[in-house]
């Protein structure tokens, strides 16, 4: 006799979510979920192990809501004090996390709200005086409302990390342990990763007690409707005509570049050639992130071009076919790029491009992430590129090219930013900051832009906390060393101002940007 499936209501799962879960579709719980909700649900720490894709959001999603909406009411809803707090590395993550978690806590009528850097804290501020009962939150910025008193964090009763191992790699793990820190001792914790190197295993023996370990697979484990292949092209003309070939398709499909300008430019000239793409990448500001993502998300848009600020907490259904424009740096982030494809049981296809002096180093990578495949060379045209992309999509004529607007670079205009543009002034606005070209052209030590008071104050922008994503805006009002040549002509690319896709010069504050990454 064969042992019923298992349910959510079996697991445990209230009532009232299991009929928002049937709602969406959702009757079988995947198998993190099998294993970790009969504790979670209990009140357990849990540190939970799966690839991505694996369906970990819900996994600590539901015993969240579940417990706030019973046993934790907490009573009266507190400004600046929630009852919950999730943890994510990315802006993208945060916001994914916070549509599954929504429609679950309306069944409860709890409130929830994000928190993330490269945005005005305003709306942010706003919810927290308000009263919300669950955070989402990047650690950066994060940190900093928790030093502006805007949130406290000792009504905490569940706090979750997601993502772990990525916060391990972007360096936020001491920010993390801070925010921790500030966490009640006797709260639930739970911990979801993929792997467990690079210092997670040190926050789990500090934060999580007596936990329970659930393992689902391994990051290198193998995904079964996942499909590998390594296509080889003899030079980047012949590449440029394949990945062209490639985004052809009428299903979703990511392509991922190694860098913000080829991501830009990879879009434009697919969206030129009659195939609309948009792309995804840390030059970009928030709003035109979502409206990127929801573009690819809804349909109208079959091609997304990013970098590997979309390897994780980008969560859209069926994308059908990942392609690595050029083979990643290390094995992880081949593995959480392909992991975009063939979720939650739909299968996907994964493409690997390298050129021949590549081979080596692609060889290697696809071996740490226990990767079989054979290098097949190939033409845009050949059986296996006309095969793996299907039917062709139709050709859409593209809108015409707007005009760039001039002046004006976008500045963080958080509280905490501004603070520190003013500090930099002396604390009265900054006298140099109120002569912004004049002090271009007045500039003549040794082309240093970044002394001028224009381009110390976009700087500003770039280093302050929260400003940007993965340090990928690490100092963009430093644009004006394009023309460090003379004088006049960092006066003029001050009064220029700074667009999204410029190249930008310096290094001052990389370090500080890429430590509030997503935050």
């Amino acid at each position: 006799m064969t042992a019923p499936t298992p349910s959510f209501a079996s697991l445990g799962v209230p009532a009232p979510l299991v009929r928002v879960l049937a709602a969406q579709g959702k009757t079988e719980p995947f198998p993190i979920q099998l294993d970790t909700l009969p504790d979670t649900l209990a009140g357990r720490d849990v540190l939970g192990r799966g690839k991505t894709g694996s369906g970990k959001t819900l996994a600590f999603s539901l015993p969240m809501v579940a417990r706030l909406g019973s046993t934790l009411a907490g009573g009266t809803r507190r400004a600046g004090r929630p009852l919950a707090l999730v943890l994510a590395p990315t802006r993208e993550l945060a916001n994914q996390i916070d549509e599954v978690i929504r429609p679950l806590a309306d069944a409860y009528g709890l409130k929830s709200t994000t928190i993330y850097g490269g945005v005005n804290q305003k709306r942010q501020v706003d919810a927290l005086k308000a009263g919300v009962d669950i955070v989402v939150a990047c650690p950066g910025r994060l940190e900093d409302l928790m030093q502006q008193g805007f949130v406290t964090l000792d009504a905490v009763e569940i706090t979750i990390l997601d993502e772990a191992d990525h916060m391990a790699d972007l360096g936020f793990l001491p920010v993390v342990t801070r925010i921790l820190d500030k966490t009640p001792t006797g709260g639930q914790r739970l911990l979801f990763s993929a792997t467990l190197d690079n210092g997670v295993d040190k926050l789990v023996r500090r934060f999580l007690q007596n936990e329970v370990m659930h393992s689902v697979d391994e990051a290198t484990s193998h995904v079964a409707d996942m499909t590998h292949h390594l296509f080889e092209t003899a030079d980047a003309e012949s590449k440029k005509r394949l990945i062209t070939a490639l985004a052809q398709g009428r299903s979703r499909r990511i392509l991922f570049t190694r860098t913000k300008h080829q991501a830009k430019k990879l879009a434009r000239s697919l969206t030129e050639s009659g195939i609309p793409a948009v792309d995804l990448h840390g030059n970009l500001s928030q709003p035109q992130r979502d409206r990127n993502l929801a573009a690819f998300g809804d349909g109208s848009v079959k091609v997304l071009v990013a970098t590997d600020v979309a390897a994780r907490g980008v969560h859209v259904d069926e994308v059908a076919l990942v392609v690595h424009v050029d083979p990643p740096m290390e094995h992880k982030a081949y593995l959480h790029r392909s992991g975009r494809t063939a979720r939650a049981g739909s299968s996907g296809d994964v493409v690997t491009v390298m050129l021949p002096g590549q081979r080596s180093d692609t060889m290697s990578l696809l071996r740490k992430a226990a990767i079989t495949v054979t290098a097949t060379p190939v033409t845009d045209d050949a059986e296996a590129v006309t095969a793996l992309v299907g039917p062709k999509a139709d050709y859409v004529k593209p809108a015409p090219r707007e005009a760039k607007p001039q002046g004006g670079g976008g500045r963080s205009q958080g509280a905490n930013a501004q603070r520190k543009r003013a500090a930099r002034g002396g604390g009265d606005g900054s006298r140099d900051s109120q002569r912004p070209a004049r002090d271009g052209q007045r500039q003549g030590r040794g082309g240093d832009v970044g002394r001028g008071g224009s381009a110390r104050a976009g700087a500003s922008a770039g280093s302050g906390r929260g400003a940007h994503q993965g340090g990928e805006r690490a100092a963009q009002g430093r644009a004006g060393g394009q023309a460090r040549s003379t004088g006049a002509a960092r006066g003029q690319g001050q009064a220029r101002g700074i667009r999204v896709g410029d190249t930008v010069g310096g290094s001052r504050g990389g370090a500080r940007t890429n430590r509030r990454a997503q935050g």
